[in-house]
């Protein structure tokens, strides 16, 4: 089969296809070209964003690391001029300068104090040598090698060389006992004299710092496995003696070297003999601009993330393109998809949620049934409105019918209490009783609201208790503990007066004297927690919560049946009453209404 019969093939085999089946073929067609095209330039995009910021993250890390060693290497010079400043050693530079050794011993004691000073306040000085024509001083807790000369040293060479203090790289401590590998820092001692006439002074100051504690310090940030660093001078070559692997081949050869340029910072590739490439990061130190730490990494482990990327990339290509085979199966969702949306908003009115409509811009029959849906929908709405609000009414006219039903006894008893004290000429207490009840009166109206604030509540308590105590005389007293902040709460009228009552007529029912009222009202959370306890006779809270749930027709616990049942009208679920007794036996009773400020939010609740 020749070139021409297969071209001349194919458009038959395609024009033989089903429209389902050329739309199939189309769209893998389509899908594929454009999921190969956008997976190759994401993972273009991402191999260089991800290299970009691996670079950058490689040298922040080198910087960071040079950057304490520079500033650590900074403090132990400060440590040094702090020790020439020292009254101790401006003293040993008088006798230097009068070349009189008779005080030795004593600028050796007195320098001890300065050297252990110097070494508390950095750890890593391993010891201290002051080299003068007059003697060495040190401190004497380190073994002085005398059989070395700082005189005679490699140091004294190189700084009659430099004539300037200097860094020294890592070597065996010739001066003292131990064979400790350190860095020295040598510098010369300066006087007031000597500084004003600019001459040497032939005092010199070697600070000794441990090799190994340097080498901890820039690793301390430095922990990446794939990675090697090194604290090498400008030529390669250690500072300090270092583990190196297979790189160190390459750290001193010329073309190495030229690329570690004057800059304080920089990076580059390079490629080793065996053409494996390398990113190398380095940061020169301040202190001395020869120094620099280098990191060293493979390129292919550097950019390993890439070829996790890469698989990602090819396994999301190959899975969206099996998924464009089932695509075009779904194109059936277009002609269905108004019969889905309406069978998605029958779902949620099962769910209470009458707020849902259809919407469609075409005629056909689905959206006709969708409209006609659209319309009971109003007209359920508009029945449960109607069923609310007559239940809303019922509701309140159950509540005034509770709030009247309150023991009338207390108005007869009250008024027998007062006509008897005018009868035996109490006066004064027939007018407190009489204006008491007059004040009753009037909160109990609260002008027509069946929800009033906390504090003309406790005021209408307040006037009972005044009554009763008349009526009682020496009976009981009364302890009231509210929070100010709670006075403003909003509450259902005569809901604390009946249980204060309660605590009159049944708790003190045979006592003549010693009873404690007590109420409470404190803030719990987003609850207002009213308690209300005696230290009367107390009673039987499993029958009480039991005439409460199932109400009979005696009247012992009528009060506490009716705040009961309030309770429920105004709040439904929102609230609780728990009858109990506290530690004297007697009888606690407490509730926990919702604390509302505004009569919105109350009426909100209860509707």
């Amino acid at each position: 089969m020749n070139k021409h019969a297969i071209w001349s093939w194919m458009p038959r085999l395609f024009h033989s296809f089903s429209l389902k089946q050329r739309i199939w073929f189309t769209f893998v067609i389509l899908i594929t070209a454009g999921l190969v095209a956008t997976g190759s330039i994401a993972y273009l995009i991402a191999s260089k964003e991800i290299q970009r910021n691996t670079m950058q993250s490689s040298q922040d890390t080198v910087n960071q690391s040079a950057q304490i060693v520079n500033e650590r290497l900074k403090n132990i010079g400060t440590a040094v001029r702090a020790l020439m400043f020292s009254d101790a050693f401006k003293q040993l530079m008088k006798d230097v300068q009068n070349k009189d050794s008779s005080s030795y011993f004593k600028s050796l004691t007195s320098l001890q104090y300065v050297f252990s000073q110097v070494k508390f306040n950095d750890s890593m000085i391993e010891s201290i040598l002051i080299a003068t024509p007059i003697g060495d001083f040190y401190p004497t807790s380190s073994v002085r090698n005398n059989a070395n000369s700082f005189y005679q040293s490699d140091m004294f060479k190189q700084f009659q060389l430099l004539k300037r203090g200097f860094w020294s790289k890592g070597h065996v401590d010739p001066f003292f006992t131990g064979n400790q590998r350190v860095i020295s820092l040598v510098a010369e001692g300066v006087s007031e004299d000597s500084y004003i006439r600019n001459e040497p002074t032939n005092v010199y100051v070697v600070i000794n710092v441990k090799e190994d504690d340097i080498r901890d310090l820039f690793m301390e940030n430095l922990t990446d496995p794939n990675k090697h660093y090194y604290f090498v001078d400008s030529q390669g070559e250690d500072i300090n003696y270092a583990d190196r692997t297979q790189d160190r081949a390459f750290m001193q050869r010329p073309d190495f070297v030229e690329q570690l340029t004057d800059d304080s910072k920089g990076s580059f590739f390079y490629r080793d003999s065996d053409r494996k490439d390398y990113l190398v990061n380095y940061a020169r130190l301040d202190v001395k601009d020869d120094w620099m730490i280098v990191g060293v990494q493979a390129k292919d482990k550097l950019l390993a993330k890439l070829n996790g990327i890469k698989q990602a990339t090819t396994y999301v290509t190959i899975g969206f393109i099996v998924v464009s085979l089932f695509i075009t199966n779904n194109l059936t969702l277009l002609l269905l998809k108004p019969l889905f949306r309406l069978q998605k908003l029958m779902k949620r009115v099962e769910e209470n949620d009458l707020e849902v409509r259809f919407e469609s811009v075409y005629k056909d029959e689905v959206s006709q049934v969708g409209f006609r849906f659209n319309r009971m929908l109003d007209e359920i709405k508009q029945l449960i409105a109607d069923v609310t609000n007559r239940e809303r009414d019922k509701r309140k006219a159950e509540i005034k019918a509770l709030t009247a039903q309150m023991d009338p006894h207390f108005f007869y008893n009250t008024l027998n209490t007062i006509y008897c004290k005018s009868v035996l000429g109490e006066n004064d207490d027939v007018n407190e009783m009489i204006l008491a009840l007059s004040n009753m009166f009037q909160l109990s109206l609260s002008g027509g609201r069946d929800v009033i604030p906390l504090a003309d509540e406790l005021d209408h308590v307040r006037q009972y208790l005044a009554i009763q105590q008349r009526s009682y005389e020496n009976l009981f007293v009364f302890q009231m503990n509210v929070e100010p902040d709670l006075l403003a709460c909003l509450v259902p009228k005569i809901i604390i007066q009946p249980l204060i009552e309660n605590s009159i007529l049944h708790g003190f029912k045979d006592m003549k004297s010693g009873g404690e009222i007590g109420l409470t009202a404190r803030a719990d959370g987003d609850w207002l927690h009213i308690t209300v306890e005696d230290n009367g006779h107390g009673l039987v809270p499993e029958l009480l919560r039991q005439s409460l749930l199932h109400p009979t027709t005696s009247k012992h616990g009528y009060a506490l049946r009716n705040i009961y049942t309030r309770l429920q009208l105004y709040y439904g679920t929102e609230q609780r009453m728990e009858i109990t007794t506290n530690e004297w036996d007697g009888a606690r009773i407490e509730l926990w209404l919702p604390r509302y400020e505004k009569e919105e939010d109350f009426h909100g609740s209860t509707s």
